[in-house]
């Protein structure tokens, strides 16, 4: 097999490879969240609180969207590195050919819909009328990207699938530079408000994903498609839909919830607005881990089941949770220490004293639950790598309705602490799901898979078919 830049996952120290493989995802995920601090604290030092905000306020609802486009390309990804495992080249480049046309459409599909409905999606969130305008017109043209954001997510899941993990990080680092430059000239020197930080991500994100579309074209010989790969098929396009749309799904179930906890926020007021859109910037930088070792469990347990070797799923789950228990630790350590201070990039402490304090207590909240976030992202993440997306999806399910429970039930009583809570009740609800899940997954595929083929077998290189399981 031609494997210049491939890499095979099947063999050699889970654990090794686990962190190998998640070191440069967790780099490109800390530096795109360095470039999207920069984004951050331009907006709220040169634009002030009310529209730092503004941006914040569409956070919910940008997830909404996007996280159903991501989900898709994930899932697109699956049946690729599940082909990869078992060593089927022809079965690689037929999945990445109806990826690619699917995620076309789909991606041209949800832009246009979303654009035009992004204001009464606003409204239905309780946007404080204030910064509604502003709030629109950031996220009208974010949703109008969709198709950028997709090429990126597509292209780099495909190399991903394949072993790959650095170049994705490659043109993350360049399109984020350029993102911060971007966000300097066209808000500072043009002028041009919160839509200028949205012009600048949505070029950074086609950047990316040319990027990783020429690296393919160009330094992957297993996928220089043929006419026979081309042709495009109705059942495998139904078959990889299948896969695609239950984790799009997921992602925007799980948002349903994140846009009533929104919702109620938004009813706070505009400082807990401000407050939330700070905390969530800054943990999402120490949840960058999570996200690596959880894209990193994908890709390893679709290789391992493709080349079906299910104790080495095993092994790689051990492994990935023995080096995220560890660093959640240290992670509660940083935040408690210095968790107000690095709020201080995106907050003037003297001038809103207030808003600093709530986002300090969020901070704390949610970091002293990231444990179970860990699990959320491996255990699901791992879980889709088996081919389980539908399975997957019913974690979102739980975690939507936790976020809606306190949204409607713990915050108008306890008030902006009660907010605070709204990730970690999700985190743990859906943990309560996913543990049973996994572990009674595991033991269906015990019987269906023979974890030590014969080189000879006639089974050797074919795709395993696995059917969803509830």
């Amino acid at each position: 097999m031609a494997r210049s830049m491939t890499k095979d996952l099947t063999e050699g120290k889970p654990l090794k490879l686990v962190l190998s493989f998640a070191a440069p995802l967790l780099f490109g995920m800390l530096f795109q969240q360095f470039y999207s601090f920069v984004d951050t604290a331009i907006v709220g030092r040169y634009l002030g609180a009310e529209k730092l905000a503004a941006v914040g306020a569409t956070g919910s609802v940008n997830f909404l969207v996007i996280g159903l486009c991501l989900g898709f390309c994930s899932g697109f990804a699956i049946p690729i590195a599940q082909a990869f495992g078992a060593k089927n080249e022809h079965e690689v480049r037929r999945c990445v050919w109806h990826s690619a046309v699917l995620s076309v459409v789909l991606s041209v599909i949800f832009g246009l819909a979303a654009t035009l409905l992004c204001k009464p999606l606003l409204r239905l969130m309780n946007t404080p009328e204030e910064i509604l305008d502003s709030s629109a017109s950031y996220i009208r043209i974010i949703f109008a990207a969709i198709p950028c954001c997709v090429l990126y997510n597509m292209a780099s899941g495909i190399l991903r699938s394949l072993g790959d993990s650095k170049t994705p990080v490659v043109f993350l680092v360049l399109a984020s530079l350029v993102n911060i430059v971007l966000d300097l000239f066209l808000i500072i020197v043009c002028g041009m408000d919160v839509a200028g930080a949205a012009v600048a991500t949505a070029v950074s994100q086609l950047i990316s994903g040319l990027g990783c579309l020429a690296v393919i074209v160009r330094k992957f010989p297993i996928l220089k498609l043929t006419k026979e790969d081309r042709r495009f098929s109705v059942k495998r396009a139904r078959s990889m839909l299948g896969i695609g749309l239950p984790m799009g799904l997921q992602f925007s179930i799980t948002a349903i919830g994140s846009v009533v906890v929104q919702w109620s926020v938004n009813g706070l007021g505009v400082n807990a607005v401000a407050a939330v859109s700070a905390a969530v910037k800054l943990s999402m930088f120490f949840c960058c881990v999570f996200d690596a070792l959880a894209s990193t469990m994908a890709t390893f347990a679709g290789q391992n089941i493709g080349a079906r070797k299910l104790d080495r799923v095993r092994e790689g789950m051990r492994a990935a949770s023995a080096a995220g228990i560890i660093y959640c630790v240290l992670a509660l350590g940083v935040v408690l220490l210095f968790g107000d201070k690095a709020l201080g990039l995106f907050i003037d402490s003297g001038e809103n004293a207030a808003v600093m304090e709530l986002a300090f207590r969020f901070l704390k909240i949610n970091a002293a639950f990231y444990i179970p976030l860990l699990f959320v992202n491996i255990l699901r993440l791992c879980i889709q790598g088996m081919g389980y997306t539908r399975v997957a999806m019913f974690a979102g399910l739980s975690e939507m309705l936790a976020r809606t429970a306190v949204a409607l039930f713990v915050v108008p009583a306890a008030g902006f602490t009660g907010a605070c809570f709204a990730n970690p009740a999700a985190w743990v609800m859906a943990d309560i799901f996913l543990f049973p899940c996994y572990f009674r997954l595991m033991r269906s595929l015990h019987g269906r898979l023979l974890p030590n083929l014969k080189s000879d077998d006639p089974e050797q290189g074919k795709v395993i078919p696995l059917r969803e399981t509830a």
